[in-house]
């Protein structure tokens, strides 16, 4: 059985208390009990692997078995996603999560039928964020990814100007994704368009920055799945996976 994953703080010592939302969680709903193994993590790298000691109606007490840091990857994968409609956003969020994108950039593009705006914005991203942090317990990443704030266009050229590899998924692009040239250290970042796609205009700002684009396959596939399935192709290629 895969050992359970929980978010809290990592901190010298043999004992630590897993309190808050998270102990909540682990003692009332998965109701872990005493001699259990569980792992705890503060999402930046810090990993402490435990045996609960005794659990209460909201927290565990945990013996630490064995602390460590996780040195982050690299080179790090940075996806900027244009918005999709709906749910389809959270759902990419997931995937590349799980996957081991290392962060998320949501982009405001101009061919995106869902526009942040206000408390939609606030909101919008404040679930992108429970998803990333609910899947990367899930796929047991002790870095989570981090969700920025969205982006303009202009400030998504800023960021390809200042990668290591700045792509754009285009359909009509001749070189494929598979075969480009990849870095051994710093960001690659990789564009994902909307349901509209990417229009001229914003292809031209970003070649200006640095980018390239770059056919993902065959098939034309949506807005929501695109990032994973760049993840995947790059994941293997850089030998993180």
């Amino acid at each position: 059985m895969t050992v359970p994953v929980f978010l809290g703080e990592v901190t010298p010592g043999p004992h630590l208390t897993l309190g808050g939302p998270e102990g909540r969680h682990a003692a009332a709903v998965r109701r872990i009990t005493a001699g259990e193994r569980v792992d705890v993590t503060d999402g930046a790298g810090k990993v402490a692997e435990c045996t609960v000691t005794s659990a209460g109606k909201d927290h565990l007490d945990l013996t630490v078995l064995r602390a460590y840091e996780i040195a982050p990857p690299s080179p790090r994968l940075v996806v900027v996603q244009g918005l999709p409609k709906g749910d389809r956003g959270e759902l990419a969020v997931e995937m590349m999560t799980e996957a081991g994108v290392d962060a998320v950039v949501p982009w405001s593009a101009a061919r995106s039928i869902t526009q942040w705006k206000g408390d939609r914005a606030a909101k919008s991203l404040a679930r992108w964020r429970s998803t990333a942090r609910e899947a990367g317990k899930q796929a047991r990443r002790f870095h989570l990814p981090e969700i920025l704030e969205q982006a303009s266009t202009n400030q998504v050229a800023a960021l390809l100007e200042s990668a290591a590899l700045a792509v754009v998924l285009h359909e009509e692009a001749a070189e494929p994704l598979s075969r480009l040239d990849l870095p051994e250290k710093g960001d690659i970042v990789v564009v994902v368009g909307p349901e509209g796609g990417v229009s001229d205009e914003e292809i031209t700002r970003f070649r200006a920055a640095g980018a390239i684009t770059a056919l993902l396959g065959p098939t034309v596939l949506r807005t929501s799945t695109a990032g994973v399935a760049a993840a995947a192709v790059l994941m293997s290629r850089t030998g993180r996976w």
